[in-house]
């Protein structure tokens, strides 16, 4: 290898470096928030694991698997089986949703109690729901 092929390769290898630690990075902060609300027992059994993405000034900007881009039949389908093609209105479902909105508010109320934390931003889940086989997002 010539020196300015070996010059080159040892700049690409730090420019690597260096963006994988970017995007893997976890502030301090959104790693301690993310390990509170996995010591949860509701919280860390729930099918969907609610998490903390980042803070920027004040806002945790929170993962959820649901918004109003996916209908949210499809999103307790996957976390409660048992209701997935039962009618929106059956008991099971209301059950269901009432289940994901009682977890969801414990995992938001969990971060807000931070000092640092003055309010929750949620960020629709997309790889989740990739995963699960939803890849068209209305």
């Amino acid at each position: 290898m010539d020196r300015g092929t070996k010059i080159y390769a040892f700049i690409l290898g730090i420019l690597t470096l260096a963006l994988t630690i970017v995007f893997l990075y976890e502030s301090p902060k959104v790693s301690e928030l993310n390990e509170r609300l996995e010591s949860i027992t509701i919280i860390n059994e729930f099918p969907y694991h609610f998490k903390v993405l980042r803070i920027n000034n004040g806002t945790a900007v929170m993962s959820s698997p649901r918004s109003t881009e996916v209908p949210v039949s499809k999103i307790l389908g996957i976390l409660f089986p048992h209701v997935k093609g039962k009618s929106t209105q059956s008991p099971e479902f209301q059950r269901a949703q009432k289940a994901l909105a009682n977890v969801q508010i414990l995992a938001s109320k969990t971060v807000i109690a931070d000092a640092e934390v003055e309010r929750v931003s949620w960020e629709l889940d997309r790889s989740w729901l990739l995963q699960h086989g939803i890849s068209k997002i209305e």
